[in-house]
């Protein structure tokens, strides 16, 4: 479960959720455990490799006396025994080192099965790797051919994750060429699955479908899709200017065929009055844009490579009645000369259609023209028409009608606003309260004071480490004792004295086999416990954070996920496993020597002082690294995930490479410069020859120590750069801290809200005002609704009333408390957000209901659902309430998903109820059931109070009040009749939903 993925773009209906910290937790517990068993197996490669080095000494130099003292001219001489049994051990070192590669390849060998299976995968066509990317093999697979009628042969499928389910049962349909088909059904019949047929998003379990009596599969599926253009519901936008979003359609497209394409999507006008006209950026997930812009973008997108098919699938519901208007305008005029297949749950919008196919359950139970449809009198198409329409309100004058070129220029306007807000350094409007200090030396100690609970094993690793660096030298001694032995004594004596010394080797070995496994096991575990905890706080902290937050393009979903996986891994350099190979390494270098200033002190100095000149290197190194790693996650911030972690390894194994050739020659250099000056020392005869020997291993073994230290330089300074960044994120004081405990929490809480002469900018956008003198008085118990167009501060309202922001100027109180002094928990455990854009975790029903709830009982669950209208689509289900979602709710239409995310409230029993845009997503039957509900819901509980946010007007005329919202003011107040016989903005609006353009 990828929660990381979650934080961001799901992070407002998450912060009520105090379950998330502890579920994300537990879901580390399995990575750690597999760190440990991996650090336990390679601690015990390692030490068996340090074994088999004494092994070789051992064998070789026994097998070499053997040969030495055997009758007869020896078969070998001393050099020669020096240099092969040198030779080897040095082998076995190298295949010691080999090891975390293997590692890596075992790892890729676990990894390969899958990704192989996926690719060989022949019955699921739409994801072979070379269906996707061939080329087309002649030019008489011409996608002229796509004019033809396109029909659906007996089809039905069934979800390779829900095999249990049939989402299409025998399906029979036909598109004509050049038409307007439109396909309408309740939720979860199968409309959109017939889109991602056509699209090869899945396959037919069985039957077929054709374009032009050619099988779907017979098409190229690149250009295909190429020819399809598509849009949805919830259009996406990507980080990018607009012109890069609309040339995502077609990658080769012109300036010329951009700008007709947003011409032809009615988004021309409104980007010309952009400050960067289509050099705008959008923000990551089209933040900067309100929902009909973002919508006509999406639909220039489509339109810019002239597709043969255009499907719209509920392009229009999430939209305000203005922007609804331009938007249709623009998918009118698309259709044209096109087929056209469209989705629609409101009914009033295909009336024109030139066919009409209503489903239930995968089937098409009613076909024909509007008119042919609502002639039967029982019939499930004018059955579903007639809940839609509200009384038809008299005198309704034409003239009164909102006029759409003005609305575009204010949209324009609204756009413009938020664009040049949107040029603003986000420096200069960040936090001052986040820490970023330039002091770096105290890092190791607060990462040390984060592992204390693992001091014991830390210090028992320094220690097996410090044993190991005396250990080793030892060999050196060894060494000159056999060489000695060789010199000296006669050849009866030779195998003696070398047995003894080889037996002192195989001790040796054991001693160090042990002291490697067991240190690598303490610091695996002290490494594998820091990254654990940091990953854990450092999510805490992020759940912590204020949304405005994570509106800052440096705290993107790209660079929260870096944070989190990658950065937290490197912190594991500092106190894991490589800290043990740092401080083995800093006691062989000391005892190294110490060794040799004891035998030549001469020698030895010049080993000191080109050491230094390495260290000196490794420590700019380290600085140098860390500094790039800083600059790395600058960039990295700005991509997405994949992009962030490709980035992050290519400029690390770059610059490994080229410090390991720069360390290589200066080895050599070291090695010669040692060479010059032993001939020097030996022709004065200040350097006897046995001690010749003795000398270079020290300086041998104390080198290679520092070329471990120089080689983890690089990997240092990265940690060290990680490290900061997420201490960073630890000192950091949020403006609303999530987690505080403090506050009042009102024992009597009524539901009294006052907005007094609010002010509102967001962070990240200072030049924007969106709430400006706001004054809205609700009492307990009130029903009130909030309309207006896109952009006129809306969402606004709710999203301070669940504190993700707090008032710029101006008071919001609850029951006369400034919302500012309540505990934020307590809170938001008395509000209940339902939200247009509803959010599901990959967890089963009841889990995703009962979410950050305990000792919820079942009849409690049953009840919500009963009251959200989806307890009968769950008994369905073979599995019931035990049937997982999917991630974010995949498996699940868009009204069942919202249905479900009601329902979460409900059981919830809130005093405040937010309803956002609650019902946009269902069809006209479960919109009115689940309408009836929440109006239950509110007689339930009397005192109760009900904010709703609606764009289809008929949902909120049984409010007590509605407010009519614009550009941050409002500017009408009343209930439905009083506002209707004042003939305003609201009578205008009802009238222009009732009048809704027709395909």
């Amino acid at each position: 479960m990828n929660y990381k993925g979650y934080l961001h773009h799901d992070l407002k209906p998450a912060k009520p959720a105090v379950a998330q910290s502890f579920r994300y937790d537990k879901e580390l517990d399995p990575t750690h455990r597999s760190n440990i068993r991996k650090g336990v197996a390679f601690g015990a490669y390692k030490g068996w490799m340090s074994f088999v080095t004494y092994l070789v000494y051992a064998v070789g130099f026994l097998f070499g006396a053997i040969l030495m003292s055997s009758e007869g001219r020896p078969a070998v001489s001393i050099n020669h025994i020096l240099v092969i049994v040198t030779l080897f051990a040095q082998c076995v070192q190298f295949l010691a080192f080999v090891g975390p590669l293997t590692q890596s390849f075992s790892e890729g060998r676990a990894a390969a099965p899958p990704v192989l299976q996926l690719i060989k995968q022949e019955q699921n066509k739409s994801v072979n790797e070379h269906d996707v990317l061939r080329e087309e093999k002649s030019e008489g697979e011409s996608f002229m051919d796509l004019i033809g009628d396109i029909e659906f042969h007996n089809v039905s499928l069934v979800y390779p994750s829900r095999k249990d389910a049939t989402v299409l049962d025998d399906l029979k349909i036909i598109f004509r060429p050049n038409q307007t088909t439109a396909l309408v059904g309740l939720s979860g019949s199968g409309k959109s699955t017939c889109i991602s047929l056509l699209l090869r998003l899945y396959e037919p379990s069985s039957g077929k479908i054709t374009i032009n009596k050619r099988p779907l599969p017979d098409y190229d599926i690149r250009r295909l899709r190429q020819s399809i253009g598509v849009v949805a519901q919830e259009p996406i936008l990507f980080s990018m200017t607009i012109y890069e979003n609309i040339r995502l359609g077609k990658l080769n497209a012109t300036c010329q065929e951009i700008e007709a394409a947003a011409k032809e999507a009615n988004a021309h006008n409104f980007i010309m009055k952009l400050p960067d006209k289509y050099g705008t950026v959008v923000g990551e997930h089209g933040i900067q844009l309100s929902g009909g812009e973002k919508q006509r973008i999406a639909l220039a997108r489509a339109l810019v490579k002239q597709p043969r098919i255009l499907l719209l699938d509920e392009a229009t519901s999430a939209l305000d009645n203005t922007s609804e208007k331009i938007v249709q305008e623009a998918l009118d005029r698309a259709s044209r000369n096109r087929t056209t297949i469209v989705i629609a749950h409101r009914l009033s919008t295909i009336q024109n259609a030139d066919h009409i196919y209503v489903l239930d359950k995968g089937s098409v139970i009613e076909e024909g023209t509007h008119e042919t449809l609502m002639s039967k009198e029982d019939g499930r198409y004018k059955t579903m028409l007639k809940t839609q329409e509200m009384t038809r309100i008299t005198d309704q004058d034409q003239d009164d009608l909102m006029n759409i070129g003005t609305a575009i220029a204010t949209d324009g306007k609204q756009l413009s606003q938020r664009a040049d807000a949107s040029k603003i350094d986000i420096g200069s409007v960040a936090d001052q309260r986040e820490i970023r200090s330039n002091e770096r030396k105290n890092i190791f100690g607060r990462l040390l004071a984060m592992n204390k609970p693992e001091c014991v094993a830390i210090v028992v690793g320094c220690l097996l480490c410090a044993f190991g660096g005396f250990a080793q030298p030892r060999v050196a001694l060894l060494l000159t004792k056999i060489i000695n032995t060789f010199n000296n004594c006669e050849y009866g004596d030779v195998r003696f004295q070398v047995f003894v010394a080889c037996l002192f080797f195989l001790l040796l070995g054991v001693i160090l086999m042990l002291l490697v496994f067991f240190q690598f096991v303490c610091f695996t575990i002290t490494g594998s416990k820091l990254v654990r905890r940091i990953r854990s706080q450092a999510f805490a902290c992020l759940l912590r954070q204020e949304v405005a937050y994570f509106d800052r393009s440096e705290n993107s979903s790209g660079a929260i996920y870096a944070r989190l996986a990658s950065n937290a891994t490197a912190l594991q350099d500092m106190i894991g496993t490589r800290l043990g190979a740092i401080c083995e390494a800093l006691a062989l270098s000391g005892f190294g020597l110490l060794f040799g200033f004891t035998f030549s002190w001469q020698l030895t100095l010049i080993s000191v002082l080109l050491f230094s000149i390495q260290l000196t290197v490794s420590g700019i190194c380290i600085h140098l690294s860390a500094q790039l790693k800083e600059k790395c996650d600058q960039y990295s911030s700005r991509a997405n995930s994949l992009v962030v972690e490709v980035i992050h390894n290519i400029r690390t194994i770059k610059q490994l490479s080229i410090e390991t050739e720069v360390l290589r020659r200066f080895n050599d250099l070291v090695i010669a410069v040692l060479y010059w000056c032993t001939v020097v020392l030996v022709e004065n005869h200040e350097l006897p020859l046995n001690k010749i020997v003795t000398v270079f291993a020290f300086v041998t073994f104390t080198l290679r120590s520092i070329m471990i230290i120089s080689m983890l330089s690089g990997r240092i300074g990265q940690s060290i750069s990680a490290a900061q960044i997420f201490f960073n994120l630890f000192d950091r004081i949020p403006s609303i801290d999530n987690a505080s405990t403090q506050g009042q929490e009102l024992s009597n809480f009524r539901g009294d809200v006052n907005f007094d002469h609010v002010k509102f900018v967001y962070p990240t956008r200072p030049a924007s005002t969106i709430l400006n003198n706001f004054q809205l008085n609700i009492k307990s118990g009130q029903s009130i609704a909030l309309i207006g167009t896109s952009g006129c501060g809306k969402s606004t309202v709710i999203q301070l009333l669940e504190r993700f922001y707090d008032t710029t100027q101006g008071q919001l109180l609850l029951d006369g408390v400034d919302i500012r002094q309540l505990n934020i928990q307590w809170l938001r455990s008395r509000l209940g957000l339902v939200s247009q854009e509803s959010v599901l975790f990959d967890m089963t029903i009841a889990e995703n209901i009962t979410y950050g709830l305990e000792n919820i009982p079942m009849e409690d669950v049953i009840n919500a659902a009963n009251k959200a209208n989806i307890h009968e689509f769950i008994l369905q289900l073979p599995q019931g309430y035990e049937t997982r979602v999917g991630v974010k709710g995949s498996m699940m239409s868009g009204g069942q998903k919202q249905r479900i995310a009601i329902a979460r409230v409900l059981v919830r029993r809130p005093k405040i109820l937010l309803l956002d845009e609650a019902t946009s997503a269902m069809d006209p039957l479960n919109e009115e059931i689940v309408q009836e509900a929440l109006n239950n819901t509110q007689k339930e509980d009397s005192n109760r109070t009900s904010i709703i946010i609606a764009h289809r007007l008929s949902t909120i005329r049984s409010c007590d009040a509605i407010y009519v919202l614009d550009q941050g003011h409002i500017v009408e107040v009343g209930n439905h009749n009083e506002l209707m016989q004042r003939r305003g903005i609201y009578y205008k609006m009802l009238l222009a939903q009732n009048n809704r353009p027709k395909l």
